[in-house]
């Protein structure tokens, strides 16, 4: 804003009085004339003044305006950003007092605006995690971060993470605590661990689609049947499959697409150099995410010599 021009024109009014007090008094034109002079070029020199003042204190307002829009503007993209992730994030104070938190927290603990303030200890968690404060307070005296897996009581998998909270200036002003939903990263993870027992397990594990396309073979399977996985996945499980036993086969895999359950039992299969050997077969039948039957995966075990073995004995 600019600056009053009161204060001149109260100037003005002064001189104006002191010189009808000097003409009063007789003090001669000329003398007059000069002070006029003189009080004129100290009001123009004023009048400069405060214009330039005014010029100054406008730019000044003119840059904390920009800053106060600036500020706005990041705090704005800041809160934008926060909310668009899938990352729960909660900020607290020195005394481990809720600060900020984002949108996403609600899959760990039901916050309100009401709660900011509150000490993190006293909030109910859906996370198995007792020991959070207690990580938090030693991650603020260490100033170590520290992570965890944990798990949620709806079954999802969080990676925590619990990190200073540090401004600008570099100086520690609390805690920030984030929560990443790693379900399916654990899960696959899991699938990973599974698959190499399954890839090196002794036994044939074959995967068929309902049609018995053969779409996955281990090394048991090859080992058993003489088939590489390359040249088993252009196969149909009936190639392995005796004659005798192909419509039992088909049977089978018509009462697992209508969601039979199938008691392991013994049966036989057709290896690649024409040998028909005796198998204990195990039937999985694998979902998706509907519950619709998409698949069938088997387990078989060559049970050829033990069967020999007891007619041996019998």
């Amino acid at each position: 804003d600019g600056i009053d021009g009161g204060r001149v024109d109260t100037f003005l009014d002064e001189v104006c009085r002191q010189m009808a007090g000097r003409v009063l008094e007789g003090v001669p034109a000329t003398g007059i004339d000069e002070e006029l002079q003189s009080t004129n070029e100290e009001l123009e020199t004023s009048r400069e003044e405060l214009q330039s003042t005014n010029e100054e204190l406008e730019t000044v307002n003119s840059e904390l305006q920009n800053k106060v829009e600036q500020l706005s503007q990041s705090n704005d993209d800041l809160n934008n950003l926060l909310a668009s992730t899938d990352v729960g994030t909660i900020f607290l104070d020195m005394e481990l007092c809720i600060k900020r938190f984002t949108p996403n927290i609600g899959q760990v603990f039901n916050l309100i605006k009401t709660d900011i303030g509150r000490p993190i200890s006293d909030i109910t968690s859906k996370i198995e995690y007792p020991d959070l404060s207690k990580d938090a307070t030693e991650t603020l005296r260490t100033l170590i971060p520290k992570e965890v897996n944990k798990r949620a009581e709806d079954g999802t998998w969080l990676s925590i993470r619990i990190l200073p909270y540090r401004t600008i200036e570099n100086v520690i002003d609390g805690i920030v605590i984030t929560f990443v939903d790693v379900t399916e990263i654990k899960k696959g993870t899991q699938d990973r661990y599974l698959a190499t027992v399954l890839r090196d397990s002794n036994d044939a594990v074959i995967v068929q689609d309902l049609d018995g396309k053969i779409t996955a073979w281990n090394r048991g399977a090859e080992r058993m049947y003489g088939y590489t996985e390359s040249e088993a996945l252009k196969m149909n499980i009936s190639d392995i499959v005796p004659e005798p036993k192909r419509q039992e086969a088909l049977e089978l895999i018509d009462l697992i697409r209508d969601g039979k359950k199938i008691d392991s039992f013994k049966t036989q299969r057709l290896t690649k150099d024409g040998h028909i050997i005796q198998v204990w077969l195990t039937i999985t039948k694998l979902e998706d995410q509907q519950g619709n039957v998409i698949a069938v995966a088997t387990t078989e075990r060559d049970i050829t010599e033990l069967e020999k073995l007891k007619k041996n004995k019998e």
